[in-house]
């Protein structure tokens, strides 16, 4: 946070510095002529005086907050607000005391090169901070407290994870007088309890106890505080009632998202069209026989739905009713397979190296180009962009109460846990990320996650 203050206002006069550059180049005066007479060092002046006035406006902006778990996402919005307050501070100056300064290409430019150069500067610093983090520099120091099966969960879930910054340096199940002895003497910087059930008693004191040694303290929310901060109140005959809402795409929500997924996936399926041809070829030349492979899935509120899918396996080892006798003796053999190469933990299965797999669709999957059919899926109505992976009846079969949440939206083409992930992510932490979508759906995390897919996509997976 200390070297934000400064690398924005360098940021911002370099905004500055490039837009007035830019003004006197070739091409920007072969557009207009240049009107103005302010000096170079002028325009540095006034830069100077703008960039604290952004400085001052990022730190309203919470932007400068001490929260080293705050999302990228966060940020972004932030500073895209904040320096629009900027621009509209500068324009009101402007107008109010009469400035005659007419270059509204000079503003403008500013503005924009000010927010890419700003987002790109945070974007370069949670990259080097991952990259320490990576190599055990800087980690935050936690304990845990609370039930062992819990314990092992979360210690395993920061371990496999350090670019969240955390080191497990203590865990307890009790937590006494021994115990408070102990932890006195390790460097810690956060208690965590993972036990949401823990007793009122036990965590007030835990509470107590971290404030007497400046110890930061968190806990892990159980599922109705969770689900409570999702709530709205509204009196109903006299008395005060609260509402757990399931999902922001409630009501227009779900407009605005389906309007997304319309305009985006027709200009998808636009662009992908000469892929796509191109593939169904390389599919037929290599193993004669249907180009695209049609699945049941569970979908919205539980409803069956086809998925489309471009064929990976050999004809003889792919299940389902498309391909009639074939497919039952198919999906018998896949039993066996799962039973003996299951990478999978819970209801969801997968097969790691799996021998049904054709040239040309180990490739498909290595890129997930396999599912690039399902971009009609969503044109259709039956998936979105973005939203939970969808999966099969058998699999659902397994679910437990609280997974059939993700039955609140529709299944997605990627989704927070394929960014997360992908197939490598154990079950339980697949569906906490997807809970965690439905929960804090916005457009903006829509389109993050969209433009993050790609990029993930060409990262290495485990054995197929």
């Amino acid at each position: 946070m200390v070297l934000l203050v400064p690398l924005d206002f360098f940021l911002l006069l370099l905004a500055a510095a490039s837009a007035y550059i830019l003004r006197f180049s070739d091409w920007a005066i072969s557009l207009k002529p240049v009107a103005f007479s302010l000096t170079r060092s002028d325009f540095f002046e006034v830069s100077i005086w703008a960039a604290i006035l952004g400085v001052i406006i990022f730190a309203f902006s919470g932007l400068y907050s001490h929260n080293k778990n705050r999302k990228f996402s966060f940020d972004v919005v932030r500073v895209v607000m904040a320096c629009t307050i900027g621009l509209s501070l500068i324009a009101l100056y402007i107008v109010f005391t009469q400035q005659l300064f007419d270059s509204r290409f000079l503003i403008l430019f500013g503005y924009g090169l000010a927010i890419v150069y700003v987002i790109a500067g945070r974007l370069v610093l949670r990259g080097l901070k991952g990259l320490f983090y990576r190599l055990r520099i800087g980690l935050r120091h936690v304990v845990l407290v609370g039930s062992a099966d819990r314990i092992v969960e979360m210690s395993g879930a920061l371990e496999r994870r350090p670019e969240l910054g955390y080191e497990v340096v203590g865990s307890y199940i009790t937590f006494g007088a021994k115990q408070q002895q102990e932890l006195s003497l390790l460097c810690v910087d956060e208690l965590i309890v993972v036990d949401p059930f823990l007793s009122r008693e036990k965590m007030l004191f835990l509470i107590s106890f971290c404030h007497d040694r400046h110890i930061v303290f968190k806990y892990a929310a159980d599922q109705f505080s969770s689900y409570a901060s999702h709530s709205v109140a509204h009196p109903l005959a006299g008395f005060p009632v609260v509402e757990l809402k399931r999902t922001p795409l409630d009501g227009w929500g779900r407009v605005v998202k389906r309007l997304f997924d319309v305009v985006v996936v027709i200009i998808l399926i636009l662009c992908t069209f000469p892929f796509m041809v191109l593939i169904s070829l390389l599919i037929w030349i290599d193993t004669r026989g249907p180009v695209l492979y049609k699945n049941e899935r569970v979908g919205l509120r539980g409803k069956i739905f086809t998925a489309y899918k471009f064929r990976s396996m050999h004809v003889k080892d792919c299940t389902g009713d498309q391909f009639g006798e074939s497919g039952k003796k198919a999906l018998a053999k896949e039993e066996k397979l799962i039973a003996k190469q299951n990478t999978r933990s819970g209801p969801i299965y997968k097969v790691g190296n799996d021998p049904r797999v054709t040239r040309v669709g180990s490739v498909l999957r290595r890129f997930s180009l396999d599912e690039l059919p399902q971009f009609f899926n969503v044109l259709f109505g039956t998936m979105s962009l973005v939203g939970p992976r969808p999966h099969q009846s058998r699999e659902v079969a397994g679910y437990i109460d609280e997974h059939r949440k993700v039955f609140t939206v529709k299944p997605g083409v990627t989704g927070l846990s394929q960014i997360s992930g992908r197939s490598d992510l154990l079950y339980e932490d697949e569906v906490r990320l997807d809970v965690f979508y439905i929960e804090h759906w916005s457009l903006f995390l829509d389109i993050i996650i969209f433009v993050k897919t790609p990029f993930i996509l060409l990262k290495r997976r485990k054995a197929l």
